[in-house]
């Protein structure tokens, strides 16, 4: 915002020092305009749509209609965090920057009155209501852009948020209040600095390009080596002193495979076309992603227990965290683009030990009875079983797999069922969970999106292990036990787990290094065009009661 500080100083000077007369006269108007709101359901301030019309009305009604920006220093204060909102990946004019601006310059020149002094406090209010509202919920409805969101966007129970704005308000902590409503996390707050840093770039004028050509290997030389040497030293610590420009040398090497690591590509030091893709992907683009992840953890880290477990699929990594820090991490597989792994929150309550595996009917139907009329001997080799809808078994030699096939397929427990040696189960209707697999050599892949959904696990006995460690009876030692001898087991935990399955492009490590992933499933386009597009504000589905 381009306005001085003079004149919001001005400005809270005016509001002060009013005459009683002018006092009375500004709650007239104030009690005009909410009337607008009980009568219309909406209210509009010059050309600016006021967002948050029912916690602005009780807002104003507890406060018997008297101007809520009348301390000193205040205004100062919103109009700070409002220029400072894109370091959260958000626009300034979605909080009516460009309309408080110029009622701001208006009052430096004493040019306000009764009208104009109500309209900029409610223009103000909403400006921080609009603000609190999308640090702590996400600007977008996540429920508007994936039809399986199942994460709420609820206040807390019986939390009154109306006081909680008057409080911040009357005691001049607005900053302090909306530090507060943001994320609680160190992930988020390595994105706003990591955001903050990207803009930089963007505005020093991004980083150069590579063009195409052979793959660059150590030892090469080749004017191409210059252009990468160039784009290094911008993102990942290249030094612009020692070595010849145009020689592939050693610091080159190491440079490109920190980038290809923070890229998930494979760390092979050869600049094949992947790598030049990644590198010549603009500084805006990489803006947009962090833009993307921030938002999601807005949506999503609200009042998150200590103990958890996150699925990171465009990552594919699995955490568990303690105390909200992550204690233990493995590499997991997702879901094909076309068998989307869904994002979701639920709570797991138990694991089953040499699992069965049912087969679904969408993969019996297009890949197991196929395989079978190829190949009789197709469920011995896979040891699966024709079972009845009562899990009792069929005689395959009964059974005509070219006719109608009215059974179900069940691969029984040992080391080459799909669903390994353990399963973890958090019910939900998509059918999801985590679970071992035998395909053991994919996890070697940079990019590990091969499942129809479910989510494969590296080391499913560690987890294993670590969700079991509180219940008596069970350790490593009798896991692996139990496992060994074959026999389905099913253990209960203790406390029920619960467990996030997200999805971000861009996340920043403890040492401060962002990694960017690929979109596998498309999704960040929808939400950067969101962010980009004006606001509308649509309340959390539950609201306080004072609100409803």
């Amino acid at each position: 915002m381009k306005h001085s500080l003079i004149s919001s100083l001005v400005l809270t000077i005016l509001l002060v020092t009013g005459a009683p007369a002018s006092a009375d006269e500004s709650q007239e108007v104030m009690r005009t305009r909410i009337d607008t709101i009980h009568e219309t359901g909406a209210l509009t301030v010059g050309q600016d749509p006021i967002a948050a019309v029912r916690v602005i009305s009780v807002l104003y009604e507890r406060r018997d209609f008297q101007l809520l920006w009348n301390r000193s220093g205040m205004v100062e204060d919103l109009v700070k965090v409002i220029s400072e909102v894109p370091n959260h990946g958000l626009d300034p004019t979605d909080y009516h920057s460009e309309a408080i601006e110029s009622r701001l310059d208006l009052a430096a020149q004493g040019l306000t009155g009764t009208t104009s002094k109500v309209d900029l406090d409610l223009l103000l209010t909403d400006a921080f209501t609009r603000i609190a509202f999308t640090l702590h919920f996400g600007k977008l409805d996540p429920e508007n852009l994936d039809p399986v969101w199942n994460l709420s966007r609820e206040f807390a129970e019986n939390s009154d948020v109306v006081d909680l704005f008057l409080l911040a308000l009357e005691e001049g902590s607005l900053r302090e209040f909306l530090i507060a409503v943001a994320p609680d996390i160190p992930e988020y707050r390595r994105l706003v600095t990591v955001l903050r840093e990207h803009r930089a770039l963007a505005t020093a004028g991004g980083w150069p390009t590579i063009p195409e050509g052979p793959v660059l290997t150590p030892g090469d030389r080749s004017p191409r080596v210059s252009d990468l040497r160039a784009r290094l030293e911008v993102t990942d610590g290249l030094s612009n002193t020692g070595g010849e420009s145009d020689v592939y040398d050693e610091a080159v090497e190491e440079a490109v495979k920190r980038f290809q690591t923070r890229h998930y590509l494979d760390a092979d030091g050869k600049v094949g076309p992947k790598t030049v893709e990644a590198l010549n992907v603009p500084v805006e683009t990489r803006i947009d992603q962090i833009r993307a992840s921030l938002e999601r953890i807005r949506w999503v880290f609200r009042d998150v227990p200590g103990e958890f477990i996150v699925a990171d699929i465009a990552g594919f990594k699995l955490s568990l965290f303690r105390d909200r820090k992550p204690v233990w991490t493995t590499r997991i597989q997702v879901g094909k683009p076309y068998h989307a792994t869904p994002v979701f929150k639920d709570r797991m309550t138990y694991l089953v030990l040499n699992p069965t595996w049912t087969v679904p009917p969408g993969i019996l139907r297009k890949e197991t009875l196929p395989a079978i009329r190829r190949d009789p001997d197709y469920l011995k080799k896979k040891n699966m079983s024709i079972i009845r809808s009562d899990g009792s078994v069929v005689d395959p030699s009964t059974v005509d797999f070219n006719g109608k096939f009215p059974y179900g397929v069940r691969q029984e427990p040992g080391p080459g069922n799909a669903l390994g040696r353990v399963k973890f189960i958090f019910p939900n209707p998509y059918f999801v969970y985590f679970h071992d697999t035998p395909s053991k050599g994919l996890f070697g892949r940079s990019a590990r999106a091969f499942s129809h959904g479910c989510i494969r696990t590296e080391n499913p006995l560690d987890l294993a292990a670590l969700l079991l460690e509180d219940k008596e009876g069970w350790n490593r030692a009798r896991i692996d036990k139990v496992v060994d001898s074959a026999k389905m087991t099913t253990v209960t935990l203790t406390e029920p787990m619960t467990v996030f399955l997200l999805y971000w492009t861009a996340e920043v490590g403890e040492d401060g290094v962002i990694g960017f992933r690929e979109d596998i499933y498309n999704r960040d386009v929808r939400i950067i065009d969101g962010l980009n597009a004006p606001f509308e504000f649509k309340a959390p589905s539950k609201l306080p009661a004072a609100l409803r």
